[in-house]
């Protein structure tokens, strides 16, 4: 990996477009640092790692999580912080699962939410829910009982993008108060550095409060309401630190809070502690941990080693710079990129898939989704930063292929399937639509073949030829064959636009697409480990179904005969336009047949109800068919689900106020339009070449 990042490192002084001269990394950050003036349930901030996630109010800590409620919740989330609640009936997973006759002479088991027998309904829903995300504990600061944002003024608040610092300032009961919040680079751990007179008075103190988790679907992860299923006790402590063991069911782990100077950590309530000092300047350090933690680093340490994190982050890897731009648009188009780039980092580089907010949000009961690990993870190899993409690939291996296996020899496949919503230990969650879903299949093979185009030597085929080939191995398994039309179908599945129904489904375009690169990029795998073609998998590849199209253009599915009329087949995700977005050309399709499609779906879907990727991947879709006009349209497209609030989040609607496959999606669409894709020609050929698009970029790598 040394030898990558070096490659990238000289790729991000050579690769240049436009302006030959470097971009100045620093000014282009910091010119889109966001800056907060009042208290708004949607603009909080997050310090983070990847792997933790701590996200504040506007006075810097989580003082006032009912307000943000609504909006952004104030999460402080860890990869490893999840609970289950216990199992009183002693469910089994096998009572999850349902036969289905899909027409390939056998029944396959699939784990659903059957509505009927009773036991059957309540084993999906406790197998769905656990295990969920757990919060932390919130820190805040500790006012008069009935003190209310209003109650403060002079709200300032920066977050300083290019040392992962938050600088908050504020006034209460007509004093000053500044905080300075950052996050540890390596562990679950928070720090800050507090002024204010008010702290050596009494009036402002600090606090710690821990709920026990509420298992909802999109919520704060917080129940208030059961004190007594949880505990909260300080263990040990010292002159300067206390200790405290947090006990849920069978969920253990410990917070220590460590401060300079003199003060006191005492309970208040159960759950809930409060920590009185008697000097205006404060510096507090707080570990989450499943593990007593050894000896806690000091603020300035963790302060130090986050700058030079930040620093070093955004130094490396890729840089595009608008500032030439006339287009209006493009200073909105920059902003969005710079803090896609921040919250992803912060929110998405641990050892396991990400959930779709990341750390900051729970929402799935913060469980991963594997067809959205595309959307998290292939921006980090085309923005240079493949060993970030690189981080959560070993989960597939080593967690989560027994579990694959079993799911494909339970329903007759070969090789393993993956699951679409899961965990950390690869668990199977109950869904009647993410059961059926089949795109999440080939996506190790993308994520292996990007690997190895960053590495494209035999230390990497060998890395992660195993799995591409037994990814292969049920990706050649799943089509049926007829004899009579002597051609391979895809059947008996739910696509990616879910608005369809796994009974009548026959060849959706993307599917199949995919279905083709993959096969085609595995059989490239066999030849790079010295073995020979596999016969079947040719044989599959000349006979698989070309897409299917009427008047014109291509079907949702090739039963889906009222693609046009029917406002099933136009709502969710335009799928159809991945296959020739996030997918190169093949043979299957008809760019002109692909061109008449995107017309007609970009003037007549139904914008309002789609989801924030489907905006890039529509970009990316116009980018290969050489519309870079509607590719910019698309990608700033003015509609709810492509809103992007002032930390960078791309909002989606009440229920789920962020999204960060959005955020992924934005950014492998602005690498394709920047440094092009397999077959493209000349500099920006995502970008019009009206003169209004002057975008200098380094250190971004091809699309496949």
């Amino acid at each position: 990996m040394k030898k990558i990042l070096l490659a990238f490192a000289l790729l991000a002084v050579a690769c240049s477009t436009g302006n030959k001269d470097a971009i100045d990394r620093q000014a282009l950050v910091t010119r889109n640092n966001p800056v907060i003036n009042v208290f708004d349930p949607l603009s909080s901030l997050s310090v983070g790692n990847g792997s933790y996630t701590f996200t504040v109010d506007a006075t810097g800590l989580q003082t006032f999580p009912d307000l943000y409620d609504p909006g952004v919740p104030l999460g402080n989330y860890s990869e490893w912080g999840w609970h289950s609640f216990p199992d009183t009936k002693k469910f089994t997973h096998d009572e999850t699962l349902v036969n289905y006759d899909f027409g390939r002479g056998r029944e396959e088991p699939y784990a659903v939410q059957p509505k009927e027998p009773e036991r059957n309904r309540e084993a999906a829903e406790w197998f769905r829910v656990n295990p969920h995300r757990m919060h932390l504990g919130y820190l805040g600061f500790e006012l008069a009982d009935d003190a209310r944002p209003e109650d403060l003024s002079n709200v300032q608040q920066t977050l300083e993008l290019w040392n992962g610092a938050i600088h908050s300032s504020f006034s209460y009961l007509a004093s000053p108060v500044t905080v300075k919040t950052v996050c540890d680079t390596a562990a679950s751990r928070i720090a800050a550095s507090i002024a204010s007179p008010l702290l050596a008075n009494g009036g402002v103190k600090l606090n710690l409060r821990f709920p026990y988790p509420s298992g909802g679907h999109s919520d704060n992860a917080s129940d208030w309401n059961n004190p007594a299923k949880h505990t909260s006790k300080i263990i040990d402590r010292g002159a300067d630190w206390a200790l405290i063991e947090r006990s849920l069911d069978d969920t253990v782990y410990y917070v220590q809070l460590k401060w300079d100077g003199a003060a006191t950590l005492a309970e208040k309530e159960p759950h809930y502690f409060v920590l009185t000092t008697s000097t205006e300047n404060l510096a507090i350090v707080c570990d989450f941990s499943k593990t007593k933690p050894a000896a806690e680093p000091s603020f300035a340490q963790i302060d130090d080693d986050a700058t030079a994190f930040w620093n070093h982050f955004w130094k490396s890897g890729g840089a595009i710079d608008f500032s030439a731009c006339t287009d209006p648009r493009a200073k909105e188009l920059e902003r969005r990129v710079v803090l896609s780039q921040y919250i992803m980092r912060t929110n998405n580089c641990g050892t396991t898939p990400p959930a779709e907010s990341g750390l900051t949000y729970n929402t799935w009961y913060g469980r991963p989704h594997l067809e959205m690990h595309w959307w998290h993870g292939v921006h980090n190899a085309l923005w240079g930063r493949p060993e970030l993409l690189e981080k959560g690939l070993p989960w597939y291996k080593n967690v989560a292929l027994d579990p694959a296996r079993d799911i494909a020899k339970r329903q007759g496949f070969d090789g393993m399937r993956w699951m679409k919503m899961t965990d950390p230990w690869a668990g199977e969650a109950p869904s009647g639509v993410g059961s059926f879903l089949i795109w999440q299949q080939p996506h190790f093979i993308y994520f292996a073949e990007l690997m190895y185009r960053a590495d494209p030597t035999p230390e990497t085929v060998a890395k992660y030829k195993d799995l591409v080939l037994e990814d292969a191995a049920f990706i050649a398994s799943f089509p049926s064959y007829e004899e009579l039309e002597i051609r391979y179908i895809l059947k008996g599945y739910i696509p990616a636009q879910e608005t369809l129904r796994a009974a009548e489904t026959i060849n959706s375009p993307f599917e199949l697409s995919y279905w083709h690169w993959a096969l085609t990029t595995a059989q490239e795998w066999r030849v790079r480990a010295g073995l020979q073609r596999e016969p079947k998998w040719d044989l599959i590849l000349d006979k698989l179904s070309p897409l299917a199209a009427q008047d014109g253009k291509y079907l949702a599915s090739e039963d889906a005969v009222d693609t046009y009329s029917d406002v099933r087949f136009t709502t969710d995700h335009p799928i159809v336009l991945g296959a020739l977005g996030l997918l190169p050309q093949n043979k299957l399709m008809n760019p002109e047949i692909m061109k008449n499609t995107f017309d007609w779906i970009y003037d007549n879907w139904n914008w309002g109800r789609t989801w924030g990727w489907d905006f890039p991947m529509v970009t990316m879709s116009a980018a290969r068919l050489g519309m870079p006009d509607r590719a910019v349209d698309a990608l700033l497209m003015e509609k709810r689900t492509n809103t992007y609030l002032v930390n960078g989040h791309n909002y989606q609607d009440d229920r789920l106020r962020i999204y960060l496959p959005g955020n992924g999606g934005l950014l492998t669409a602005v690498a394709m339009m920047c440094a092009g894709w397999d077959g493209s020609e000349g500099d920006c050929p995502g970008f019009p070449k009206d003169g209004t698009w002057n975008v200098k970029w380094e250190g971004l790598q091809k699309m496949p």
